[in-house]
């Protein structure tokens, strides 16, 4: 595994690499007409930013914060737990 630092600076085709084989995905938004997904690799967080009208891939972000998780919760309920 490679660190999230290694990850920033890697080229684009070994990031790819690194989502597709060595990290789970997490959840999906939608952000501005694009497709956010997020995987994680144990170590670190990467959001997948793919444009279904260009069906591209425009940016992979990775990050550690669990600040970074906060977009995907805003979907999330816990109204039936009856707590």
């Amino acid at each position: 595994m490679i660190s999230l630092n290694e990850f920033r600076y890697a080229s684009y085709e070994k990031k790819c690499d690194l989502v597709a084989r060595c990290s789970d995905y997490i959840a999906m938004r939608r952000l501005a007409g694009c497709k956010v997904y997020l995987y994680h690799t144990g170590e670190f967080f990467i959001e997948v930013y793919y444009s279904p009208h260009h069906q591209a891939v425009l940016m992979l972000h990775a990050f550690k914060e669990t600040e970074g998780l906060e977009p995907y919760t805003e979907g999330v309920s816990l109204s039936e737990l009856g707590c």
